[in-house]
């Protein structure tokens, strides 16, 4: 099983992508395979064929469980993960698990992961099985939010990588 996330935080080695590392282990058991912190590929995403983006898109696709994380920018992913996104053609995502993770300063936009990033994921053609994750910001780390979604979320990833 290959893991991978996906940071779209105009920040490199932000909060974000330490959180979408800490949910790709606790639900895997191990970290992630690699991360692709999208900030990193830089002007790459405004075109088409960059080699480093589609050898990153090419990771997406070949991983069975992919974390895909963002901060709440304007009530909603970042450009940056949007324009990584587009990158990604519908139905390339088949057979991917993916996870939606969001962090935001306080709990207005609770619901932006599965409102807005896990319908795009379902587009591109990744399986959702687990509502969408968001944590606070400043306390990304705290193990209460990450247990209790878990609970949930761990056994319905596992269920979907299997089928």
């Amino acid at each position: 099983m290959t893991t991978i996330a996906v940071v779209g935080n105009p920040k490199p080695r932000s909060r974000t992508r330490s959180a979408a590392e800490l949910v790709a282990e606790k639900l895997t058991g191990a970290p992630p395979d690699r991360v692709v912190d999208v900030v990193d590929l830089g002007a790459g995403l405004l075109g088409w064929g960059d080699p480093a983006v589609t050898e990153a898109v090419e990771a997406v696709k070949a991983a069975d469980v992919a974390v895909v994380a963002s901060p709440t920018y304007k009530a909603t992913y970042t450009g940056l993960l949007k324009l990584f996104l587009d990158q990604i053609g519908t139905g390339d995502l088949a057979g991917v698990v993916a996870v939606p993770l969001m962090l935001g300063g306080g709990p207005a936009h609770a619901l932006a992961p599965e409102l807005l990033l896990k319908p795009v994921l379902v587009e591109l053609g990744a399986t959702a099985p687990t509502r969408g994750l968001y944590l606070i910001d400043k306390v990304w780390d705290d193990p209460v939010p990450i247990d209790a979604w878990l609970t949930a979320a761990g056994p319905q990833v596992a269920a979907a990588r299997r089928s």
